[in-house]
């Protein structure tokens, strides 16, 4: 998220490019949580989306939270984007069809994690609740058309839309009508990352398996338990994916560099105003050669802002972004986190999920990314299914969070997987049960998910 720009330091070197990734390294004690959840707005009297302007629309809503809250507006020319909390408190965004983001703080445990969402969902329901506006916990708007949603007042959408419809058949419903659960988490070093980066890599399908949570689109069943995921494997191939590179040997943060240098552009920013330079390359820039901007060379911030256009399963930045789970009830938003936590922040527990994945081809770990949206649990994989996988990694990410030891009235962070052991239990993801009460008591009337996926 933009507010001010102060002064950024120009690109000296290479090095300088690997140093923006490198300098997130922080020794363990230091390492935090932060979580990142996606909720779709909508009306329900009548039944229907909701605009940015209006008595009773999302800059309504917007105010309203920064009345009761006192955080910051985030401008974008002369229009609130969002809100930016105390250093360290978070800060609320949104996206292009209005779905309304909280970028939390980065907290010690879980259970702040729990305590943080169930605080900002009271706070946006306190305010919604008058406005009419209510929040939906799906990964893809179950009735309305890209263009049925209205678009918010931010300038790099107005960039990427049309760039979109060039580079992918399905890149307007990841902007417009999808939302996910993200959780970012910290390495200690270069090793570090490249360990952590290829266990969750591997491992992200399974998230988005066990997370499937968006079976419905245009008002029917999809055919897909995730059609989110689907979505992401027909946006933009070139800044999308499973980063097969990443598991070569050699791998680190130059190399992570060479693939961002090779992603096209979206924006530049100057004086506030974005300027479109999508398809060129960041690597022209460097040399002072890109058309919009002739001469002129890129800072450390264009750098961030470039690999914040990045859209892998895994997203490198000072951090490890986990980006693959449909978005789910407030309990499925901190299931998220710990799930990762519990693979990635204990070291015995990221040994066993490297010995669970590291002889998985590229192929494989391919052909799960691309079943899985459509089949989910039931992939098969190997000798069995993702449901067995997903299986072995609750228990590696359960044994994980108990020997963090981070308690909270006598329970571990473990108790906050509560929700994946009954996915596991019931052998049905969100999305199968969504399915089953539409083709059962709701007799194919969509409507009646409103209200119950209501958050």
């Amino acid at each position: 998220m933009h507010g001010a720009h102060h002064f950024s330091p120009p690109i000296e070197s290479r090095d300088d490019l690997i140093e923006v990734l490198a300098r997130g390294s922080k020794p363990k004690e230091r390492w935090r949580i932060g979580t990142e959840h996606e909720k779709h707005v909508f009306h329900t009297n009548p039944l229907r989306p909701v605009t940015y302007d209006g008595p009773d629309g999302i800059h309504a809503l917007l105010a309203g939270v920064a009345e009761k809250t006192g955080w910051a507006p985030i401008m974008d020319r002369d229009v609130i984007i969002g809100l930016q909390g105390p250093s360290g408190q978070g800060a609320i965004s949104l996206e292009p069809g209005g779905q309304f983001e909280l970028s939390g703080a980065p907290v010690a445990d879980l259970h702040e994690t729990a305590r943080e969402t169930l605080e900002h969902l009271a706070l946006t329901k306190a305010i919604g609740g008058p406005l009419d506006i209510h929040f939906l916990g799906l990964g893809v708007t179950p009735l309305w058309s890209v263009k049925d949603i209205p678009a918010m007042p931010k300038s790099r959408y107005g960039i990427m839309t049309p760039y979109m419809d060039k580079v992918g058949t399905l890149g307007t419903s990841m902007m417009y009508r999808s939302a996910t659960v993200q959780t970012n988490l910290d390495f200690s070093d270069e090793a570090d990352m490249v360990k952590k980066l290829r266990v969750s890599l591997a491992l992200q399908p399974v998230a988005t398996a066990l997370f499937a949570n968006s079976p419905f689109v245009d008002g029917k069943d999809s055919g897909y338990l995730s059609f989110r995921s689907h979505i992401w494997l027909n946006t933009d191939n070139a800044r999308t994916g499973m980063l097969p590179f990443a598991f070569d040997p050699g791998m680190g943060f130059e190399r992570y560099v060479d693939h961002a240098l090779d992603v096209p552009m979206y924006f530049v920013i100057r004086n506030h105003r974005y300027i479109d330079v999508s398809g060129e390359s960041f690597r022209s820039f460097l040399e002072g050669k890109l058309p919009q901007l002739p001469g002129e060379k890129p800072t450390i911030e264009d750098w961030e802002d470039h690999l914040s256009t990045l859209f892998p399963e895994v997203r490198l930045k000072q951090f490890l972004e986990m980006r693959g789970a449909d978005m789910g009830s407030a309990d499925s938003i901190t299931a998220l986190a710990a799930f990762w936590v519990g693979l990635l922040y204990d070291g015995a527990a990221l040994d066993a999920a490297w010995d669970l994945v590291k002889s998985w081809t590229a192929e494989e770990r391919q052909q799960m990314r691309n079943e899985v949206p459509r089949t989910a649990l039931s992939t098969p994989f190997r000798k069995g299914t993702v449901y067995d996988v997903a299986r072995e990694a609750l228990a590696i990410s359960t044994a994980g969070l108990t020997n963090r030891g981070r308690l909270s009235d006598g329970h571990s962070e473990a108790i906050h997987l509560a929700s994946l052991e009954q996915t596991l239990q019931l052998r049905k993801t969100p999305a199968e049960r969504w399915l089953d009460l539409y083709r059962g008591e709701w007799a194919g009337d969509l409507t009646r998910i409103f209200a119950a996926a209501e958050l």
